[in-house]
């Protein structure tokens, strides 16, 4: 992961210092104490247990350095900086399929906090990307793998 500016909620910052301190303080102990269980049945070379065990620790310690990056470069927003006149990173949006009338709620929020089954889309994504800076009643084309999807922005909120 480079240096990339993480843009993030107070709820997204929360989550990951969250994970954070459970990966530092509870994970590692206990992928510890796997690895001492597995040294003590004897030859490590073909003990599967320490191998996990080890494997375990490296995607931990992996996670650990990633969300330090993460938590160094992230950018707050909070829900005072988001207005309802356009469509920007905090808000929740509603959008109605011009095709078919079906509406759907979305949360605007930064890749890193993205969630399509919380309905949380990024605002990398294609949806995000094509409503960012449009004012409610303004239909937009999303370009997806099926063709084009009309959407028109029903309704801005915090």
């Amino acid at each position: 992961m480079s240096d990339k500016e993480v843009i993030l909620t107070p709820e997204g910052l929360k989550k990951l210092e969250d994970e954070l301190e459970n990966l530092k303080s509870v994970k590692r102990r206990e992928v510890a104490e796997r690895i001492k269980v597995a040294i003590g049945y004897g030859d490590i070379s073909e003990n599967s247990e320490y191998e996990d065990a080890k494997n375990e620790q490296a995607f931990i310690e992996g996670r650990v350095i990633t969300l330090e990056k993460m938590l160094r470069n992230a950018r707050i927003i909070n829900n005072d900086d988001v207005g309802t006149d356009k469509v920007n990173i905090g808000s929740r949006v509603v959008l109605k399929d011009v095709e078919y009338g079906d509406e759907v709620e979305y949360a605007i929020v930064g890749t890193a906090e993205s969630d399509p089954s919380q309905n949380k889309i990024s605002n990398e994504s294609p949806v995000g990307k094509a409503i960012l800076g449009k004012e409610k009643g303004s239909v937009v084309d999303v370009n997806v793998p099926a063709g084009v999807i009309q959407y028109e922005i029903i309704d801005i909120m915090k």
